[in-house]
């Protein structure tokens, strides 16, 4: 049994919620719980024909077995919160810090009225860097002032650690990436607090001594949404050309599309304490390689591609995704 961390490794959508929920299908965990920043970061996870984006509820949701905790230090949306559980259905087993911030209606106006955030640094508008900051200041409200979210109120570290220490399996996903935290990324152009694996842990309250797997997710081909460095960004026309084309789960704007980077994958996997990595879009490498789901069935392309990208982590890569339905996926755990 164990807790296992996965966290972005790039810029963000690197498809987290893919491998969070293939992994949570395959192990079985009693408790997925999501650290990171709020609701300015949406997941998509595509099972069958539907495709669900989620903001605030874990990404892990589609595992029906398991409870669902949002951690302590994530900003809460009581809106995006109650939406997300309606629609999935889910409001039996989702529940919140009773020490979780709250972004207020307030919050969000501040966010979309300062042009430096708005413009410069391209801000989402979802309120987290204001609820933030209110949050420093020592002025923002908890979930536990909120009589709607009391149902869900729970204490989140002693929920985890109790199924830690009774031999249960944790899933503890991050949110963004990393080349947006607020202490290592592309600064100023950055989320509002760090998104690193480290963070994912003190999010929910886990100790580094009771994580045993940092599973840091990486793009075959890194994207970005809005404002910042991006140094192996390829022009518009060739991404096109290559017919990648994308855009985020919560502005929809089209993303920025780059070559692999291997100096800051081997940065950003030193950081996250990177023990496996998960590749996605290998079959942007190479279309033949869409829906494979055994290693051997890769193209020498692929399998090249992925030998350097392996080099460059300093970590085994352990799970390949092959499209963006939880079963293309090909998943090496087993042989390490």
């Amino acid at each position: 049994m164990s807790c296992t961390i996965i966290v972005g490794g790039f810029f963000g959508d690197e498809g987290k919620g893919k491998v969070v929920a293939h992994i949570a299908y395959q192990d079985h965990p009693t408790i997925i719980s999501r650290g990171g920043v709020g609701p300015n970061a949406g997941h998509t996870v595509k099972v069958g024909e539907k495709e669900y984006g989620v903001r605030m509820v874990p990404s892990g949701f589609v595992y029906p077995e398991a409870r669902l905790f949002i951690g302590t230090g994530v900003l809460v949306d009581p809106r995006i919160f109650h939406q997300e559980i309606d629609f999935l259905g889910v409001g039996d087993r989702t529940f919140i810090d009773y020490r979780c911030a709250i972004i207020e209606e307030e919050h969000i106006a501040r966010d979309r009225s300062n042009e430096h955030l708005a413009k410069t640094i391209g801000s989402t508008g979802s309120g987290c860097g204001p609820a933030n900051a209110d949050r420093v200041l020592r002025i923002a409200r908890q979930a536990k002032d909120f009589p709607e979210l009391v149902p869900f109120l729970i204490d989140v570290p002693a929920e985890i650690n109790a199924a830690i220490s009774g031999g249960e399996n944790v899933l503890l996903e991050g949110t963004q990436g990393f080349g947006i935290s607020l202490y290592y990324g592309t600064y100023p152009f950055v989320t509002s607090k760090d998104t690193s694996a480290s963070q994912i842990a003190a999010d929910n309250g886990v100790g580094p001594t009771k994580i045993d797997e940092v599973i840091v997710v990486f793009k075959a081909y890194p994207t970005r949404v809005g404002e910042g460095p991006f140094s192996t960004e390829m022009p518009r026309e060739e991404s096109d050309r290559l017919g990648i084309q994308e855009f985020g789960t919560v502005t929809h704007r089209q993303r920025r599309i780059g070559e692999w980077d291997g100096q800051m994958a081997k940065y950003s996997a030193m950081i996250n304490g990177c023990t496996q990595a998960a590749i996605t879009g290998i079959d942007r490498v190479d279309e033949k390689c869409f829906g494979v789901t055994e290693f051997d069935r890769l193209t020498k392309k692929a399998r090249d591609f992925l030998k350097k990208a392996e080099a460059d982590i300093g970590a085994p890569i352990t799970l390949i995704s092959t499209g963006p339905d939880v079963s293309q996926i090909i998943d090496l755990r087993d042989e390490q």
